[in-house]
């Protein structure tokens, strides 16, 4: 089994399609083919079924994905460790929810390029349900979570800081002159909200299902901005962290709901795989986030 035929692998599982994967990998199509048909041989199964022009990982290949992304993950460390000893360099991958990466990030990425500039960051979205695949797998080197409690059994945190959450609605809407806004008033609302795997749209939903509470109409976003937005235009009671609306709330564009109801804010965690080998890197960027975040 060689490394060339693990890395063509991750890629055609990633891409699913052959030509994009040569693009990828720097070959030509033919030659995926090769290496692929090899390490199927190998292995006695077959990795991915060719369904016309379809490409799918078949249940063989689904279990031997994580093992070649660790066997991958664990060279390009070992070469990180021996190329360039204690000091912060080599690409770091980190999973981060938008509203943290737009709003609390910036400054910390400033301070960090300043003082580690051999580090290559690589930021990318994350959904909790996937999350811990990434850090198993190595697709993601850190993540930061919005939980109240991490207590995967794989993995190391942190605690970085809580963030308010906020009910807020148009200046216009009638909720938005109330001097206390309850659970019950929720009810026939039209609620504009993060997809069901947010920690804090998790913690609304099952307050409502506690109250017996339906909602006029939930409809999903995966972009908080594209929530804020559309709660600016009047279109329903959006649920976001403060951070994401502070603007908004100082020019008067959107109003915070007098919440009475059980608290919504939410703790932000970073979280690695607890058997990950720290890398100078990110014990460099673990500090960093904790002196800017914690501290504030």
């Amino acid at each position: 089994m060689e490394v060339r035929q693990l890395q063509i692998f991750c890629a055609l599982a990633e891409e699913l399609n052959f030509t994009r994967t040569a693009e990828r990998v720097h070959t030509v199509q033919s030659n995926v083919t090769t290496q692929i048909k090899a390490l199927e041989e190998e292995l006695g199964t077959p990795l991915f079924d060719r369904l016309a022009k379809r490409v799918v990982l078949t249940a063989a290949g689904r279990r031997f994905l994580p093992y070649a992304e660790k066997a991958l993950t664990a060279m390009t460390e070992g070469r990180s460790a021996v190329c360039h000893g204690s000091e912060p360099a080599g690409p770091l991958r980190i999973g981060a929810p938008e509203s943290v990466l737009a709003y609390r990030l910036p400054e910390v990425l400033q301070s960090f390029r300043k003082r580690h500039p051999q580090v290559e960051l690589i930021f990318r979205p994350h959904w909790d349900e996937t999350l811990w695949e990434a850090l198993e797998g190595g697709r993601l080197d850190m993540a930061i979570r919005m939980i109240d409690t991490v207590n995967h059994p794989q993995c190391a945190s942190v605690r970085l800081r809580t963030e308010a959450v906020y009910l807020i609605a148009h200046p216009e809407h009638p909720l938005a002159g109330k001097r206390a806004v309850g659970p019950a008033d929720l009810a026939g609302e039209m609620l504009l909200l993060t997809e069901a795997g947010c920690a804090y749209r998790k913690k609304l939903d099952e307050l409502l299902a506690a109250h017996r509470i339906r909602a006029g109409n939930i409809t999903e976003f995966s972009s908080v901005e594209a929530i804020k937005q559309c709660v600016t235009a009047g279109m329903g009671i959006g649920l976001l962290p403060e951070i994401v609306v502070a603007g908004e709330l100082r020019r008067k564009q959107l109003k915070n709901l007098a919440w009475l109801g059980p608290d919504l804010n939410i703790a932000t965690h970073i979280v690695w795989h607890k058997d990950k080998w720290l890398s100078p890197g990110m014990v460099a960027f673990l500090d960093l986030l904790q002196e800017k975040l914690q501290a504030a």
